[in-house]
């Protein structure tokens, strides 16, 4: 099932992706922020389950932001 989150305090404005019914993720796709660098997270976190990559991801930050792109990935993939 495709879901989006409006992030928080990233310059990446919102995430989408798919959770199947066993928590594994899929597809995620990043609108805005560092193209490069989220096309990445994106490859590396597919077919993942939410837990694993809520691990791996929650907590990093960007710079003096008390957040990143991956953090709020982190917190989009357990929102659902």
């Amino acid at each position: 099932m495709k879901h989006s989150y409006t992030t928080s305090g990233t310059c990446a404005k919102m995430i989408t992706f798919d959770k199947d019914e066993n928590g594994i993720i899929t597809d995620v796709e990043f609108y805005g922020g560092c193209n490069g660098n989220l096309k990445a997270i994106s490859k590396l976190v597919n077919g993942m389950p939410a837990d694993q990559i809520a691990k791996i991801l929650s907590g990093n930050t960007c710079g003096n932001k008390p957040t990143s792109c991956a953090d709020q990935l982190a917190k989009a993939v357990m929102s659902v």
